[in-house]
Protein backbone atom coordinates (compact mmCIF):
# COMPACT_ATOMS: atom_id res chain seq x y z
CA UNK A 1 0.00 0.00 0.00
CA UNK A 2 2.80 2.65 0.78
CA UNK A 3 3.81 1.84 -2.73
CA UNK A 4 0.75 2.43 -4.44
CA UNK A 5 0.20 5.66 -2.18
CA UNK A 6 3.70 7.07 -2.78
CA UNK A 7 2.34 6.91 -6.77
CA UNK A 8 -0.61 8.66 -6.25
CA UNK A 9 -3.38 9.76 -2.68
CA UNK A 10 -6.43 7.27 -3.19
CA UNK A 11 -9.01 6.04 -1.26
CA UNK A 12 -8.69 1.80 0.03
CA UNK A 13 -11.22 0.60 -2.05
CA UNK A 14 -9.21 2.26 -5.01
CA UNK A 15 -6.08 0.40 -3.39
CA UNK A 16 -8.21 -2.73 -3.93
CA UNK A 17 -9.06 -2.29 -7.62
CA UNK A 18 -5.72 -1.75 -7.99
CA UNK A 19 -4.13 -4.72 -6.70
CA UNK A 20 -6.84 -6.93 -8.13
CA UNK A 21 -6.51 -5.25 -11.53
CA UNK A 22 -2.91 -5.46 -11.84
CA UNK A 23 -2.90 -8.96 -10.74
CA UNK A 24 -0.72 -8.39 -7.28
CA UNK A 25 -1.76 -12.15 -6.25
CA UNK A 26 0.46 -12.08 -3.07
CA UNK A 27 -1.80 -9.57 -1.45
CA UNK A 28 -4.38 -11.76 0.39
CA UNK A 29 -6.86 -11.59 3.04
CA UNK A 30 -8.48 -8.42 0.06
CA UNK A 31 -10.55 -6.07 1.01
CA UNK A 32 -11.23 -6.61 4.99
CA UNK A 33 -7.48 -6.91 5.89
CA UNK A 34 -6.71 -3.86 3.30
CA UNK A 35 -8.80 -1.32 5.61
CA UNK A 36 -6.80 -2.82 8.67
CA UNK A 37 -3.78 -2.31 7.29
CA UNK A 38 -4.83 1.94 5.95
CA UNK A 39 -5.48 1.81 9.90
CA UNK A 40 -2.34 0.71 11.07
CA UNK A 41 -0.28 2.78 8.43
CA UNK A 42 -2.58 6.03 9.53
CA UNK A 43 -1.69 4.98 13.16
CA UNK A 44 1.71 4.75 12.91
CA UNK A 45 1.83 7.83 10.89
CA UNK A 46 3.10 6.42 7.47
CA UNK A 47 0.07 7.31 5.50
CA UNK A 48 -2.37 10.27 6.49
CA UNK A 49 -5.88 11.41 5.33
CA UNK A 50 -6.18 14.51 3.15
CA UNK A 51 -9.79 14.35 1.65
CA UNK A 52 -13.28 12.64 2.56
CA UNK A 53 -15.83 12.45 0.66
CA UNK A 54 -19.61 10.91 -0.46
CA UNK A 55 -21.20 10.03 -3.56
CA UNK A 56 -24.93 9.39 -3.35
CA UNK A 57 -26.05 6.70 -0.55
CA UNK A 58 -22.43 5.00 -0.63
CA UNK A 59 -20.19 5.47 2.50
CA UNK A 60 -17.51 8.07 2.91
CA UNK A 61 -14.40 7.38 1.43
CA UNK A 62 -11.18 8.91 2.99
CA UNK A 63 -7.74 9.62 0.57
CA UNK A 64 -4.98 9.15 1.87
CA UNK A 65 -1.79 9.74 1.14
CA UNK A 66 1.93 8.57 1.92
CA UNK A 67 4.27 11.15 4.17
CA UNK A 68 7.74 11.45 4.22
CA UNK A 69 8.00 9.15 6.76
CA UNK A 70 6.21 6.88 5.05
CA UNK A 71 8.42 6.95 1.86
CA UNK A 72 11.22 6.06 4.10
CA UNK A 73 9.46 2.91 5.46
CA UNK A 74 9.13 1.80 2.78
CA UNK A 75 12.74 2.18 0.66
CA UNK A 76 13.87 0.21 3.68
CA UNK A 77 11.38 -2.27 3.72
CA UNK A 78 11.89 -2.60 0.19
CA UNK A 79 15.37 -3.24 0.38
CA UNK A 80 15.10 -5.50 2.88
CA UNK A 81 13.37 -7.41 0.74
CA UNK A 82 15.20 -7.52 -2.16
CA UNK A 83 18.76 -7.99 -0.30
CA UNK A 84 17.49 -10.94 1.86
CA UNK A 85 17.27 -14.27 0.02
CA UNK A 86 14.30 -16.17 2.36
CA UNK A 87 12.73 -19.71 1.79
CA UNK A 88 9.11 -17.96 0.95
CA UNK A 89 10.11 -16.86 -2.51
CA UNK A 90 6.94 -14.66 -2.43
CA UNK A 91 8.31 -11.86 -0.55
CA UNK A 92 10.87 -11.02 -3.35
CA UNK A 93 8.24 -11.80 -6.32
CA UNK A 94 6.27 -8.97 -4.18
CA UNK A 95 9.80 -7.08 -3.77
CA UNK A 96 10.23 -7.10 -7.34
CA UNK A 97 6.82 -5.69 -8.46
CA UNK A 98 7.60 -2.79 -6.54
CA UNK A 99 10.61 -2.28 -7.01
CA UNK A 100 9.73 1.04 -9.40
CA UNK A 101 9.28 3.02 -6.36
CA UNK A 102 13.38 3.04 -5.26
CA UNK A 103 16.22 5.12 -7.35
CA UNK A 104 17.45 2.69 -9.49
CA UNK A 105 20.72 3.21 -7.43
CA UNK A 106 19.11 2.07 -4.34
CA UNK A 107 17.38 -0.98 -6.69
CA UNK A 108 20.70 -1.88 -8.07
CA UNK A 109 22.71 -2.51 -4.70
CA UNK A 110 19.74 -4.56 -3.33
CA UNK A 111 19.65 -6.81 -6.10
CA UNK A 112 23.89 -6.97 -5.78
CA UNK A 113 23.15 -7.67 -2.14
CA UNK A 114 21.05 -10.18 -2.69
CA UNK A 115 23.23 -12.03 -5.54
CA UNK A 116 26.37 -11.92 -2.95
CA UNK A 117 23.83 -13.70 -0.59
CA UNK A 118 22.63 -16.28 -3.34
CA UNK A 119 26.49 -17.05 -4.32
CA UNK A 120 27.47 -17.35 -0.64
CA UNK A 121 24.10 -20.21 -0.54
CA UNK A 122 25.11 -21.89 -3.37
CA UNK A 123 28.60 -22.18 -2.13
CA UNK A 124 27.34 -23.75 1.35
CA UNK A 125 24.88 -25.79 -0.47
CA UNK A 126 27.66 -27.21 -3.00
CA UNK A 127 29.93 -28.19 -0.26
CA UNK A 128 27.26 -29.86 1.73
CA UNK A 129 26.34 -32.16 -1.43
CA UNK A 130 29.95 -32.78 -1.62
CA UNK A 131 30.50 -33.54 1.60
CA UNK A 132 26.99 -36.10 1.86
CA UNK A 133 28.05 -37.57 -1.55
CA UNK A 134 31.85 -38.32 -0.60
CA UNK A 135 30.17 -40.14 2.90
CA UNK A 136 28.59 -42.63 0.45
CA UNK A 137 24.60 -40.86 0.90
CA UNK A 138 22.70 -42.10 -1.57
CA UNK A 139 21.79 -39.03 -3.88
CA UNK A 140 18.05 -39.79 -3.68
CA UNK A 141 18.59 -38.51 0.15
CA UNK A 142 19.62 -35.09 -0.98
CA UNK A 143 17.49 -34.60 -3.51
CA UNK A 144 15.54 -31.59 -2.03
CA UNK A 145 19.08 -29.53 -1.23
CA UNK A 146 19.52 -30.45 -4.85
CA UNK A 147 16.32 -28.94 -5.89
CA UNK A 148 17.03 -25.99 -3.81
CA UNK A 149 20.20 -25.45 -5.27
CA UNK A 150 18.70 -24.99 -8.29
CA UNK A 151 15.89 -23.03 -7.74
CA UNK A 152 18.66 -20.78 -5.85
CA UNK A 153 21.09 -21.05 -9.08
CA UNK A 154 18.27 -19.72 -11.12
CA UNK A 155 17.33 -17.02 -9.13
CA UNK A 156 20.81 -15.66 -9.09
CA UNK A 157 20.71 -16.24 -12.63
CA UNK A 158 17.73 -14.22 -13.10
CA UNK A 159 18.80 -11.63 -10.76
CA UNK A 160 21.97 -11.28 -12.19
CA UNK A 161 20.46 -10.33 -15.85
CA UNK A 162 18.41 -7.51 -14.03
CA UNK A 163 21.54 -5.72 -12.57
CA UNK A 164 23.08 -5.96 -16.29
CA UNK A 165 19.72 -4.58 -17.81
CA UNK A 166 19.90 -2.00 -15.26
CA UNK A 167 23.60 -1.51 -15.40
CA UNK A 168 23.60 -0.90 -19.40
CA UNK A 169 20.11 1.19 -19.12
CA UNK A 170 18.15 -1.37 -20.90
CA UNK A 171 15.86 -1.19 -18.07
CA UNK A 172 15.21 1.55 -16.04
CA UNK A 173 12.17 3.37 -14.81
CA UNK A 174 12.35 6.93 -13.94
CA UNK A 175 9.14 7.74 -15.70
CA UNK A 176 7.16 5.23 -14.97
CA UNK A 177 5.92 5.30 -11.46
CA UNK A 178 3.47 8.44 -12.76
CA UNK A 179 0.10 9.66 -11.48
CA UNK A 180 -1.57 9.07 -15.15
CA UNK A 181 -0.16 5.24 -15.26
CA UNK A 182 -2.38 4.80 -12.13
CA UNK A 183 -5.20 6.63 -13.05
CA UNK A 184 -5.06 4.59 -16.18
CA UNK A 185 -5.89 1.42 -14.26
CA UNK A 186 -8.23 2.74 -12.05
CA UNK A 187 -10.20 4.78 -14.16
CA UNK A 188 -10.92 1.84 -16.59
CA UNK A 189 -14.38 0.26 -16.32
Amino acid sequence: MLAMLSVRACHPYELHRLIVDTHKDYVTGLPRSLYHAVERLAGEELIIPVATSREGRRPERTVYEITDEGRRELSTRLRALLENPTPDRRAFAAAVSLVGTLPVPDALRALRTRAAAIEGLLAGMNAHLRVMKDSGLPDVLMIEVDYERMLNEAELSWVRAVIARLDSGELGWSDTTRHDLLSQVLDEP
